[in-house]
């Protein structure tokens, strides 16, 4: 990935790895131009491409140069949230297996992540995409993220994470009081979603084993109050309702205040599960927009946020599918004609290219990915403008 305009040397100093067949990982490429990349990406037919960091000498000389002076310069502020991460708390899949019910996990993630992105960070250009698997990328794109100090990049993961331990850590979100803003518009995401997500989809009060995790998360009282209610009570929905209102009672009588025991269970469950590793690292690669998952056959596909609730991982184009289309005789096709000039089939050639893609399921995502680089060269220019004014003030 490389920015218009950007500094000289930018897309050759940028790296990116490949993972060839049986598991085979070539790290610190670099390539002069996209056409040696796209040449040298045939050559090898990687099942995987990451990219990475911008250098500040090319990554495939890393090497040869003066040691401690290769060192990553900028890199997009990268954040990946991984279904696996869930297992603790979804009943319906497991392990890489995802499925309507629990992707739902991945759509309240978006929807939190990008707006603290925008609103409380002040970012712009955030590429969602997703994983081709069991999970989603984001890729913010905004200048100022990418020059951003692994300090940095660590206190805003570290700000937008909240469910903490692991597998041993029986309550992993413990809230303060007051509830802080971030979290108070986390809720009202998680809110819109618990109901019908964790109680009706995951059966999270249905069952035994369901309510004693549940019940493990509150205090003892409440927890007495609800196994004596429940032994009537079958309705999964009715025993939230309980749950909440003796919570509400309880922080209505306490002197301690906070109590938001039903508010960290909602959070528990629902609350995006970050790689925190991921995010801080300057010099850590993340997979490439439009990769091909060698597992599922499913390309990793730029996400419109105007339509996230509506976004199915299992409608996502395959590989096959895309050369299946790409097999397809044009209905316009004609002979070429073997007299044309090397000029004119050139020229052909290009134009064949630009339909065979819009003929593909794949169009819409193109169309989306355009997009998203049009605004980012849109925002780069306009702020290139408004230097110039000043300067001119000067």
């Amino acid at each position: 990935m490389f920015y218009s305009p950007v500094t000289k040397n930018y897309f050759q100093n940028r790296e990116f790895s490949f993972t060839l067949k049986d598991d085979i990982y070539v790290r610190y490429q670099s390539f002069s131009t996209q056409n040696e990349l796209e040449k040298e990406m045939q050559k090898m037919n990687p099942y995987k491409i990451d990219i990475g960091a911008v250098y500040s000498h090319r990554p495939s000389q890393h090497n040869t140069v003066k040691s401690g002076t290769f060192q990553a310069l900028e890199k997009e502020l990268v954040f990946d949230i991984d279904m696996t991460d869930y297992d603790d708390v979804r009943s319906c899949c497991s392990a890489a297996d995802i499925c309507s019910k629990c992707w739902t996990l991945m759509t309240i993630a978006i929807r939190i992540l990008d707006r603290a992105l925008r609103e409380d960070f002040g970012f712009q250009h955030l590429l969602w995409v997703y994983s081709g698997r069991r999970g989603v990328h984001c890729w913010v794109c905004d200048e100022a993220a990418r020059k951003l100090s692994v300090a940095a990049r660590s206190a805003v993961a570290e700000y937008l994470s909240l469910v903490k331990g692991g597998e041993e850590t029986v309550k992993k979100v413990v809230l303060s009081d007051p509830i802080h803003p971030f979290i108070s518009q986390s809720l009202s995401v998680v809110e819109h979603y618990f109901l019908q997500y964790a109680i009706v989809g995951q059966e999270l009060l249905s069952s035994k084993e369901g309510v004693d995790k549940v019940l493990n998360l509150l205090p003892e009282d409440v927890r007495k109050d609800l196994l004596l209610h429940y032994q009537s009570e079958k309705n999964p929905t009715k025993r939230w309702e309980r749950l909440k209102t003796l919570v509400h009672q309880k922080r209505a009588t306490s002197k301690k205040g906070g109590q938001y025991f039903d508010k960290e269970i909602m959070l528990q469950y629902c609350y995006p599960r970050l790689d925190v590793n991921v995010s801080k690292g300057v010099n850590h690669l993340l997979k490439s927009p439009f990769s091909v998952h060698p597992k599922t056959g499913r390309i990793s596909v730029p996400i419109d946020l105007r339509n996230l609730d509506k976004f199915d991982p299992f409608e996502v184009p395959t590989i096959s599918l895309i050369c299946e289309e790409l097999d397809k005789p044009r209905p316009d096709e004609e002979e070429e004609d073997d007299t044309k000039d090397k000029e004119n089939e050139i020229e052909a050639g290009e134009r064949r290219k630009i339909r065979d893609f819009k003929r593909t399921s794949l169009a819409k995502y193109i169309k989306l990915f355009d997009q998203f680089l049009d605004s980012v060269a849109r925002s780069r220019k306009g702020d290139m403008l408004k230097k110039s004014d000043l300067q001119k003030d000067f």
